[in-house]
């Protein structure tokens, strides 16, 4: 099968709308993608296609649902520099605005943190080589084998564990990876221990301590 035109692809206003929702590096699922674009989950789905299909668009999954994201930053340059000469596409509000703003800072995606706090550290994790993408997951680097001991971490018992160790999971508000698997889990259980944050029970909503917000800051450049 012939690879579709890429012209003629960008010249449909929902599919430049729907990449334009993606520009910011974000993954979104389908739905979000067709609320956005103002069109049914039906043809957002059928556009999403084509955009897969000439290499726009990339779809990965996390636990059960499938984001997509742009493909390149090359897909990014070519979009910008048609938006110069059509102006930016008209977006709607994101569909889950008002549930967003109370859990968006800090809560819990299973049994580990999410949310803005989540993505901040999965970020820092990186930027001081403790832990490195490779695929659909992380993996621990040396200096992130000895980093996460010293805190507190038991990384030989967490890879005994059945699941996952250290998985790429998708943000819902952020839209960005945080960590999950194991190595997520424990890290939530040990700012807990260290009251470094606080969570009731029965609810995601997670708290930040004073303490916390300081030893964020101190260690990994998190600034709540």
């Amino acid at each position: 099968m012939d690879r579709p035109n890429t012209m003629a692809l960008l010249a449909v206003p929902t599919r430049m709308a729907m990449l334009f929702a993606l520009m910011d590096g974000s993954a979104l699922p389908a739905s979000e993608l067709a609320h956005r674009a103002g069109v049914s989950p039906q043809t957002a789905s059928h556009h999403l296609a084509l955009l897969i299909e000439a290499h726009l668009l990339v779809v990965e999954r996390c636990l059960r649902y499938r984001y997509y994201r742009i493909a390149s930053p090359a897909v990014v340059e070519a979009i910008e520099s048609l938006l110069v000469i059509s102006g930016q596409p008209a977006l709607k509000e994101r569909a889950d605005h008002s549930q967003l703003e109370r859990l968006r800072l800090a809560r819990t995606c299973y049994d580990h943190l999410a949310g803005r706090i989540a993505v901040s550290l999965a970020d820092a994790l990186q930027k001081k080589d403790w832990i490195v993408l490779e695929g659909r997951d992380f993996q621990v680097t040396e200096r992130g084998e000895s980093a996460f001991n010293k805190l507190g971490i038991d990384l030989p018992m967490l890879r005994k564990q059945q699941r996952l160790f250290a998985r790429r999971c998708i943000d819902w508000s952020e839209r960005r990876p945080h960590l999950g698997g194991a190595l997520g889990a424990a890290l939530l259980a040990r700012f807990q221990e260290m009251d470094w944050v606080r969570k009731k029970t029965g609810d995601r909503q997670v708290h930040i301590s004073s303490k916390g917000q300081q030893e964020l800051w101190k260690r990994f450049g998190i600034d709540l």
